[in-house]
């Protein structure tokens, strides 16, 4: 068995040829897309077709972007993804339709054994899955294997460590449930601030 059909499969795995060169190929394209002028926004959307395994229409990644891999990244239609988004996509990534990325976020599907003993035997990868309308604030880091539901919010500075129901805002270090998204987040878009309210 390979290191990547190990890793694919959960086992512990290391860096071979096949990977390293996997790699390569990704940071060199990653490498062009942060250096493109501001204003080649054709440039900068073709590349991501090229760096990822799927992009949907629309989607926008404000450079710098930092990836391992690329192919296995998968980006639904309509996703922004701001400054500084890391993905240490050694495994699946797969991110749904409108999605919203604060910027300085860290998707990681690699870890390491926590024994000191135990961390030269290998790394290991799960998937990890945003779904649709997802809003992940500033400076969140996304952890091995955890799916974000649908509609949730992650507030800013998580570290998100488990699942993450739909339907719900979530923030802390470990990010934690607050409470649903409700009836009241029609009408207040912040604190006391009603989408109806005209400016002065």
């Amino acid at each position: 068995m390979t290191e990547q059909e190990k890793m694919k499969k959960g086992y512990l795995w290391g860096d071979d040829e096949e990977n390293m060169a996997l790699q390569a190929h990704t940071k060199g394209l990653v490498n062009q897309f942060n250096n493109l002028p501001p204003e080649d926004m054709e440039g900068r959307a073709a590349l991501l077709t090229d760096i990822f395994g799927y992009v949907g229409e629309n989607v926008w990644i404000v450079p710098p972007l930092t990836a391992a891999v690329g192919k296995y990244v998968s980006i639904g239609e309509g996703t922004y993804a701001n400054m500084n988004l890391t993905l240490i996509d050694d495994w699946k990534i797969t991110i749904g339709k409108h999605v919203l990325i604060g910027p300085n976020v860290t998707f990681s599907t690699t870890g390491h054994p926590i024994h000191p003993k135990r961390r030269a035997d290998g790394m290991y990868s799960f998937p990890i899955t945003v779904k649709d309308n997802v809003w992940i604030g500033a400076n969140v880091i996304i952890l091995p294997g955890v799916t974000i539901g649908e509609n949730s919010v992650i507030g800013a500075g998580s570290v998100v460590t488990k699942d993450i129901p739909d339907n719900v805002v979530a923030f802390g270090s470990p990010c934690k449930v607050y409470r649903e998204i409700n009836e009241r987040d029609e009408e207040y878009y912040f604190k006391d601030r009603r989408f109806d309210q005209q400016p002065d």
